[in-house]
């Protein structure tokens, strides 16, 4: 192929294409943009695996927000054997918090993004970052499941974006969803991939984007009925919630739902789906209990009530047990 255009830094440009240069392995700068719920988990994940990452925060509080519970969750991994003390000093002094999106993009080879799920705040913090970056930065948002494609539109470089979903909590759950755009480069996609390895995550990738990716597909599908279920008055919802925790929930864990379909025997899969899929739920509009519980301000543990109601006590027990489960299980990852 005759070159075309001109050399720039790690960049060639052939025929209108762009082709990265940038090994896995010359990924040494991390920018964070974003310290809630998921931006301290990533950014933590990464200064374990001996990244240097640049944390940001819109001002010093969300800083101090994020670095307190870096430590939170530095002082379990401590407690439960996963790192040790002599450690911590290290992981933490290869975070910096910065305000700034130029603080933020010095030196950076990977962005990752986690700040509000909202697409138009999403493209302008990319539009603005691309412009501080170096020309062979990647760039990735952890957006639940907004389209790529939309929130590339934006940049100069498209071939360089990409999704990579951490699912919450980050610093716990070992899925990465890695989802390409309609531009992004293969490249790019088996460079995070690779990454997402070397962090100790477990990267599954979408041939093609779709609202949802695979992860909240699957959990919409089963709320949805778990959630008809209950309005039909088929069972309680805590009758739903046992149900799923004492079967699918620890079956699941070791074999996927396609995986357990040839395990069961796809012969008595296709009978049961033969009587039962015309009696599930096929709605295309929002339940009317989570309507309902939304427009009564109910959000959840957040408000202390919900479909549950939530007291301090019962929200940091489940949260207790939530945690010292996820914990286990990447006890049993690292020996697998």
């Amino acid at each position: 192929m005759k070159k075309q255009g001109m050399k720039h830094d790690k960049i060639y440009y052939w025929g209108g294409i762009i082709a990265l240069t940038m090994r896995v392995e010359k990924i040494n700068n991390i920018c964070n943009l974003g310290t809630g719920t998921m931006g301290f988990g990533i950014t933590l994940v990464f200064a374990i695996a001996g990244y240097e990452v640049r944390m940001f925060g819109r001002s010093d509080a969300s800083i101090k927000r994020g670095f307190s519970n870096i430590k939170i969750a530095l002082d379990t991994y401590q407690k439960n054997g996963l790192i040790q003390k002599v450690d911590v000093p290290q992981i933490l002094g290869r975070v910096k918090g910065v305000t700034t999106l130029e603080e933020a993009a010095e030196g950076a080879d990977f962005v990752i993004e986690s700040v509000a799920e909202e697409l138009a705040v999403k493209k302008e913090v990319f539009a603005k970052i691309e412009k501080l970056c170096s020309p062979d930065t990647i760039f990735a948002t952890n957006t639940s499941g907004l389209s790529p494609t939309a929130i590339a539109n934006v940049l100069e470089h498209k071939e360089r974006f990409i999704v990579a979903h951490f699912w919450n909590p980050p610093h716990l759950l070992p899925l990465v969803e890695v989802v390409p755009g309609k531009s992004t480069s293969q490249q790019v996609v088996e460079i995070t991939k690779k990454l997402m390895v070397k962090i100790g995550k477990k990267p599954v990738i979408l041939n093609r984007e779709a609202l949802g990716f695979i992860g909240n597909r699957m959990q919409l599908a089963l709320l949805r009925e778990a959630l008809y279920i209950v309005e039909s008055g088929i069972a309680t919802k805590e009758a739903v919630d046992a149900a799923v925790k004492y079967s699918l929930g620890r079956r699941l864990s070791t074999t996927g739902p396609l995986e357990s379909a040839d395990l069961g025997g796809l012969d008595i899969f296709y009978n049961i789906s033969a009587y039962l899929l015309k009696d599930l739920s096929n709605s295309t509009d929002v339940s009317p209990i989570l309507k309902e519980a939304v427009e009564k301000g109910n959000l959840g543990s957040k408000t202390g009530a919900g479909l549950y109601e939530w007291t301090p006590e019962t929200l940091k027990n489940i949260k207790v047990s939530r945690e010292n489960n996820l914990i286990e299980w990447l006890r049993k990852d690292k020996t697998i």
